[in-house]
């Protein structure tokens, strides 16, 4: 059965050209040009494009409340605006991808295949597990330490899930951004810091401790069994 795709999209051209490019490479679509739009037929799709800005407000803001409502379907974004503050906005809030105005429709079709299967990979995965205290579940977003509950944006999931990837392993502020933030994304170290401390703070707030993420001077980022001060 095919993949169903929404496009939301304003511009009449855009929204046409890219739902002409889906449905070329096997996919079905539905157009809408506004929030409500989107918001009426979201349950029906695979996968959203959503353009940020609409007729009867922002993208942003309609992603959060999709988040709220725990709808987890994945959604790739499509702006004129180019600024890392606003790709990193839109993945926090919970977008999967970013792609910025003008761009190709077939990138836009490699952007779907490849987030649609990410996210197929994903649900196939067992629960990683790092130690007894850091916990994360790819197919249901949940993260926990000592069993309590970590409220986490999708980039601090993200970068919890590929630290528990390999516990002791140490990933470069590089590798990170590969895996977190993916291809075509101007992501600097400082970015990854901030995220880390974030994260960090957040585990601490829950009753663990922030150590458990450890800095490895000069490279980059573990997740370690315990603090080194304890050790």
């Amino acid at each position: 059965m095919a993949q169903h795709v929404l496009v939301v999209e304003d511009e009449p051209a855009i929204a046409e050209s890219v739902a002409y490019a889906l449905r070329r490479d096997g996919f079905t679509t539905t157009l809408a040009c506004t929030c409500a739009e989107a918001e009426a037929s979201v349950r029906q799709c695979d996968l959203i494009v959503l353009d940020l800005m609409l007729p009867d407000g922002s993208g942003f803001d309609l992603i959060g409340r999709l988040r709220h409502r725990a709808v987890l379907t994945p959604i790739i974004v499509l702006s004129s605006r180019d600024s890392e503050a606003d790709r990193v906005a839109a993945l926090e809030t919970g977008a999967d991808d970013y792609v910025t105005k003008p761009f190709s429709p077939r990138e836009v079709v490699a952007r779907v295949r490849a987030v649609l299967r990410r996210m197929s990979t994903a649900t196939q995965d067992p629960p990683i597990a790092a130690n007894s205290v850091l916990k994360v579940e790819e197919a249901t977003r949940r993260a926990t330490v000592s069993g309590r509950s970590l409220e986490l944006t999708r980039v601090e999931f993200d970068l919890l899930a590929r630290l528990l990837e390999s516990p002791g392993r140490v990933y470069t502020r590089a590798q990170l951004i590969d895996n977190v933030w993916g291809d075509g994304f101007a992501i600097s170290d400082r970015t990854v810091d901030s995220h880390v401390k974030s994260l960090r703070r957040k585990v601490g707030e829950a009753g663990g401790d922030p150590a458990l993420i450890e800095t490895v001077r000069g490279v980059g980022y573990r997740v370690t069994d315990r603090p080194p001060d304890d050790a």
